[in-house]
């Protein structure tokens, strides 16, 4: 690749990763993998996959599309390490789905198997939004702009709500200098940093369709599914785990009717709002043993919610409320 037309101070030179196998990122190896199972061993990515296998509840799509793109980097680390040609891919994405999908989470992941592989010097994530990227006044979007990238470069950079870097309706928004500098970026160097675009799938696609140079520079679309009642229940089960929770008998059931109405009503957000929900019967449970100020509490008592805790809640109190506890 000749030199970018557009580098960011303090960014990698963009010079081809010697042929070393996955594990370059690691350290030097004594030999070279020849197998998928050396590579994966070696650069520990199949660990980052099965942990995301593990412990991302669902999406069982998304899960199969990243085990795809590793497969690829897999693969073309085993080419070069026979010495025939292995044209570094462009892995720039869009993630799209509403709120709450795990969108953040398994960029995460990416950026963590995307390191590990030896494709991003760091394999961290800056997550930005509009706000980060653009500025109010003539001279002041470039900066910014330049800086985040700086940041992210080595990683991944993701950019939520991506489309509201284009407002055509306002001329004198300055979204589009920011657009102008990441397209060159994602193209001149993209051996240093994966940019992944995130936003609701409409309004990705229409941020797209006007901004047609954006979509020919992204590889991968994939696109998050909401999580099924059943789904949002195990997630429940893992919050309160990693938290030393448990549901009290009866609760559970109380938590699935929950569920049932709270998905009819406005500004649900799929895992999001499990996590707020959880949040708040935590809130009434300290409240409710606060009350018993005399008692000796057990360890069952201090990590059981009880089925009260979340009956409280406003959501079975009016289906029709815009905004729920």
């Amino acid at each position: 690749m000749g030199s970018p037309m557009y580098s960011i101070p303090g960014s990698a030179a963009a010079v081809p990763e010697p042929p070393t196998g996955a594990a370059a990122a690691h350290g030097p190896q004594s030999t070279e993998a020849r197998t998928v199972s050396e590579v994966l061993a070696q650069s520990q990515a199949g660990a980052v996959m099965d942990e995301l296998d593990r412990d991302l509840v669902g999406l069982t799509p998304i899960k199969a599309r990243i085990r795809d793109i590793a497969a690829l980097l897999v693969i073309d680390k085993l080419r070069m390490n026979l010495g025939l040609s292995a044209q570094a891919p462009s892995l720039h994405m869009s993630f799209t789905g509403n709120p709450g999908t795990g969108k953040t989470t398994v960029a995460l992941r990416m950026a963590e198997i995307l390191f590990r592989l030896g494709y991003v010097r760091k394999g961290h994530l800056v997550a930005v939004t509009r706000d980060d990227l653009v500025g109010q006044y003539i001279g002041h979007t470039a900066p910014k702009t330049k800086e985040v990238l700086k940041r992210a470069m080595g990683g991944v950079l993701f950019i939520d709500e991506a489309y509201y870097l284009y407002r055509p309706e306002n001329e004198r928004d300055y979204g589009q200098e920011a657009i102008e500098i990441l397209l060159q970026v994602m193209e001149t160097q993209r051996d240093d940093l994966v940019v992944i675009l995130a936003g609701y799938k409409d309004r990705m696609d229409t941020f797209f369709r006007s901004n047609p140079g954006m979509s020919s520079r992204i590889a991968h679309h994939l696109d998050f599914p909401d999580y099924a009642p059943a789904e949002l229940l195990r997630i429940a089960d893992k919050l309160l785990e990693q938290h030393s929770y448990r549901f009290a008998p009866g609760a559970r059931e109380t938590f699935e009717e929950y569920l049932t109405a709270r998905i009819r009503q406005p500004h649900f957000a799929n895992a999001r709002s499990v996590r707020n929900a959880l949040d708040r019967a935590r809130l009434r449970q300290a409240s409710r043993l606060f009350a018993d100020q005399d008692r000796r509490f057990t360890a069952e008592d201090l990590t059981t919610i009880a089925a009260s805790d979340i009956r409280a809640s406003r959501v079975f109190q009016t289906a029709a409320a815009p905004s729920q506890s």
